[in-house]
This record gives structure tokens, C-alpha cells and sequence, in this order.
């Protein structure tokens, strides 16, 4: 679990994030959502230790951040995993160089124990047979999962997810979606993902974050969402037709 109390940050004297006091849960996907400008970003980024907050406190699993020795933080970023908006691959390795690179980095195991690890992600994530690939010889979704696999490839405690679906079809974005939910349920991660997609939001919202202008406007789940009268909320969930359709059913069969 991830608690956060009355989180502050700014730039050049403007505040961006204003006194945000939330939980992630352990074992759901944990969904921050917003418009753009909105303090997303800055909040994700907060959490991954790559900004410090002018106040408030960020706990993981109790142990406040900002408490903690250098090596300590280290320790904790150690993990953490995180899947990057472009998926971030490097294009000179292959799926499984790529997947592999944070056990050379952070871990002293031999090659065939981290092999073997690899091995066993990439199994997880279907991936298994595109091994030997580099990454401009598969689709995008399947560099996706690749992400995936290289996230989760040390067996972090927290999942960071960066518009995970960015760039990708509905029916890829979709199976994205599934996996990253599964993945989190499996492992008891605590995952936290910053989107726009609202197919995530009413799909896997099992705890959702909706930031306004850097003030934590509500926290709900995709059930509640459907009947909240938060208007900021349902103006940025329901903009288009297609979703105040599916609402408006949703209501209806509740």
C-alpha cells in the first residue's frame, strides 16, 4: 500500500500538486485520472521518488519516504517497477536483453538464474517465441508487453504505469489492460496507472484517483463513477456521446 498526506509540490512558485491525501491499494489497480495540466504527471513522478514534495509524506507499506537513509531510498526504488508511456526499449537489444537489463543493473545473480527469470516473464506475457527480437521487428502492442515483462522481471512490491495504452488499438489496449490487472492480482503489487484511456477507467478502475487543477477532487471505484454527481468528474469521463450512452445504460441496470 501507498499513503500519501497532504502532498505539496510546485515550480518556480506555482503549486501544482495542493494538499493531496490518498491511498493505493495492495493488489488492485489503482488508476490516477485528470485532465491534462491537471498534476499527473508531477503526482506520478512524486511517487517514484524523482520529485521531492515541499510537504506532505508519501508511505510505502508504512515507511515514510522522506524518513528513510539514501540507501534505504535506494533499496525501496529497487522495488518498484515501471512501464514507460513509449515502453522505452532499447532498440539495440533484444525482447530478452531488454527484459533482462534491470537484473544485470540491480541484482549479482549468475546469467543462467536471471535466463531463467526472463524466460519465465516473457512466458507470462505470451512473448516467449519473440525472444531473439529486437524491438523494431514487433508490433506495438507486443512492445508493450515486452515493458511489462521488464517491469515486473524483479518482482517489485509497486507497479508504475505511465498511459500504458498510449498508441495502441482497442483491442490491444484492451488485452494491455487485462494483463497489467492480472499481473497485479497475481503478485499482490500495488499498481498504480496514470491514464486518459476511459476504457481502463470503467474497466479496471478498481481505485480511481480524479485530479483537478492538482486538488484531489473524488476517489471511487468504476461502479461509483457511474453514479456520482461530482460534475467535474462526469464532464471528463462522459465527454463523448459514446460514454454518456454507456453511462445511461450503466444506470439503468443498476
Amino acid at each position: 500500500m501507498i499513503k500519501v498526506e497532504n502532498l505539496h509540490k510546485g515550480f518556480n512558485g506555482e503549486e501544482i500538486l495542493k494538499g493531496i491525501t490518498t491511498e493505493f491499494h495492495q493488489g488492485k489497480t489503482n488508476l490516477i485520472i485528470g485532465q491534462s495540466g491537471s498534476g499527473k504527471t508531477v503526482f506520478l513522478k512524486c511517487l517514484l521518488g524523482l520529485f521531492t514534495p515541499e510537504q506532505g509524506t508519501i508511505e510505502y507499506n508504512g515507511d515514510a519516504y522522506s524518513t528513510l537513509t539514501q540507501e534505504q531510498q535506494r533499496e525501496l526504488r529497487k522495488e518498484m517497477g515501471m512501464v514507460f508511456q513509449g515502453s522505452a526499449l532499447f532498440d539495440s537489444m533484444t525482447v530478452a536483453e531488454n527484459v533482462m537489463f534491470p537484473l544485470r543493473m540491480f541484482t549479482n545473480q549468475k546469467k543462467k538464474v536471471m535466463m531463467d527469470r526472463v524466460d519465465e516473464v516473457l512466458e507470462r506475457v505470451d512473448l516467449q517465441p519473440a525472444k531473439a527480437k529486437y524491438p523494431a521487428e514487433i508490433s506495438g502492442g507486443m512492445q508493450k508487453r515486452v515493458a511489462i515483462a521488464r517491469a515486473i522481471v524483479n518482482k517489485p512490491k509497486y507497479l508504475f504505469c505511465d498511459e500504458p495504452n498510449s498508441g495502441l488499438d482497442p483491442r490491444s489496449a484492451i488485452m494491455i489492460d487485462n494483463l497489467i490487472q492480472e499481473i497485479t492480482r497475481e503478485n499482490d503489487i500495488t499498481t498504480v496507472i496514470n491514464t486518459h484511456d476511459m476504457n481502463s477507467v470503467l474497466e479496471i478502475g478498481e481505485n480511481i484517483v480524479f485530479l483537478q487543477k492538482g486538488v484531489l477532487a473524488w476517489q471511487g471505484n468504476h461502479t461509483q463513477i457511474f453514479k456520482t454527481d461530482n460534475e467535474a468528474v462526469t464532464d471528463f469521463v462522459y465527454s463523448s456521446d459514446l460514454f454518456k450512452k454507456v453511462r445511461d445504460a450503466q444506470l439503468k441496470g443498476l
